[in-house]
């Protein structure tokens, strides 16, 4: 496609890459433990590696990298998104091969556990890094241009071509635009110059010799680009279609056939399959730690709250979950007792009609509260609610009933998944923004949802609430 040619070849040929130079990893690690002077000095014969420990190798590593997308382009087009997603990728597997060497290879010097995972991770990741160059090599020579023309020079091509050039060192290389906007002809829209109108489109395309023609224009366009289109599939180029009548970030797009009849599927924004077990595996493990490690402080926040004031410590409070089930969320006290009677001398409506519910100066919050609410303490009672299943570590915000009921058709989209302690909203504003804003953010997690994108999330909620922002 417009990324990398995200095809059978390129996923084959990458992964037998990366299985080869994991063996070759493997035995140099073998071979380095036995000629390094560290550690205890060992002979072949006290170094049980035979052929199991390869093939234990490569299901591994096949499985994790699979399970991880890391083939996936969208995790290979920016070299950083690469070099986290194999760097998860390594990390996971290693875990797992560590445990496989502890249950049945319990000879094999932990040296050469370490020596493999490091020359992994250099061989692998210099792979990559000699691939990109290689690229960008070939396409700052123009050895194997891909020729691109986007029919449609408004914002959605606009932006096509501005991804375009991001990739030109891949040998993407924009062509020109098509368009019938009079004021456009002759002009240079991002580095390009429109070259025609749409009738003009077949002989530009072969006077150019165009290799992909990108439409990028509104739907009430699209018929008379009918054609055009059939006639471009007489010539040797591909043909895609940018919609811009929907945002597709909101959903899931399938492509499906019925009996012989292409139809594209629209559907709620999921996370199911595989992708849905590793994240529950991975929310049973964080939660688990987290309240074995944390059980101390949550034992002093518990006392502070009953000195403080009367009421309960905890409350378990009506929100809506998955699928706009209603659940009970659990919180530390932070307000004072029958504190939703006064919900109304709070909540404020925005001009356009907006709710915000939180405020800096909420007389609601007792002196406890107003600390364990800026640190994000009182949410530690929710790692219970994700080792029910009703919350996930990371997800959309878990929202209030009354919030709901005012909702937008398009912002019940974020009930597709559990909601989360913590997530993109978090990160990037909390309290601060408006209900609208939080549900905009949820949507953007849930289309762009990853494992390495959870551990990001998590690790970059630390420091946000150690600086306490826009959390009231």
């Amino acid at each position: 496609m417009l990324r990398r040619e995200e095809d059978a070849n390129y996923i084959i040929f990458t992964y037998l890459s990366d299985i080869i130079l994991t063996l070759v990893a493997l035995f140099m690690a073998y071979q380095a433990r036995l000629a390094l002077p560290f550690g205890v000095q060992l002979t072949p014969e006290l170094i049980h590696i035979d052929a199991g420990l390869y093939v234990t190798v490569v299901v591994i590593w096949t499985m994790v990298f699979f399970l991880l997308h890391v083939y996936d382009a969208r995790h290979t087009l920016r070299w950083p998104d690469e070099l986290r997603t194999l760097a998860l990728a390594i990390s996971l597997a290693a875990f797992v091969f560590a445990g496989v060497l502890y249950i049945s290879y319990r000879d094999t010097p932990r040296l050469m556990f370490i020596y493999f995972i490091l020359a992994d991770f250099l061989f692998l990741i210099g792979y990559r890094w000699t691939m990109r160059l290689s690229l960008r090599w070939a396409g700052a020579r123009q050895l194997s241009p891909r020729r691109i023309l986007i029919v449609g020079a408004g914002s959605v091509g606009r932006a096509v071509a501005q991804k375009i050039h991001e990739q030109a060192w891949t040998g993407l290389q924009l062509t020109g635009f098509v368009d019938d906007d009079p004021e456009k002809q002759q002009r240079t829209i991002e580095g390009a110059p429109v070259l025609g109108g749409l009738n003009d489109t077949l002989s530009i395309v072969d006077d150019h010799k165009i290799d992909h023609v990108v439409f990028a224009l509104p739907l009430r366009a699209h018929e008379a680009l009918r054609d055009i289109v059939l006639r471009l599939y007489e010539r040797p180029v591909r043909v895609f279609l940018v919609p811009d009548v929907l945002d597709l970030a909101f959903f899931r797009v399938t492509m499906e056939d019925w009996d012989g009849i292409p139809v594209m599927g629209l559907k709620e924004p999921v996370i199911d399959g595989v992708d849905r077990v590793i994240k529950r595996i991975f929310d049973l493990a964080v939660a688990t730690i987290s309240l074995l490690l944390l059980w101390p402080v949550m034992l002093v926040i518990a006392i502070a709250i009953k000195l403080d004031s009367p009421g309960p410590i905890i409350l378990a409070q009506e929100r809506v979950g998955e699928n706009g089930q209603i659940f009970k969320v659990y919180k530390f006290r932070s307000m004072v007792q029958d504190a939703d009677k006064m919900l109304d001398k709070v909540v404020v409506r925005t001009p356009d009609g907006k709710i915000i519910h939180k405020r800096k100066d909420d007389p609601r919050v007792t002196r406890v509260g107003r600390f364990i609410r800026r640190t994000s303490l009182d949410e530690l009672p929710q790692l219970f609610n994700v080792l029910k299943g009703e919350m996930s570590m990371v997800g959309p915000r878990p929202e209030l009933p009354f919030i709901v009921q005012n909702y937008e058709t398009w912002q019940h989209k974020r009930f597709a998944v559990p909601p989360g302690i913590t997530g993109w909203w978090q990160i990037s504003g909390r309290s601060d923004k408006p209900m609208h804003l939080h549900t905009e953010d949820d949507l953007y997690y849930i289309s762009h949802y990853s494992p390495l994108l959870d551990l990001q999330i998590l690790i970059k909620t630390i420091g946000v609430v150690i600086r306490g922002k826009g959390a009231y």
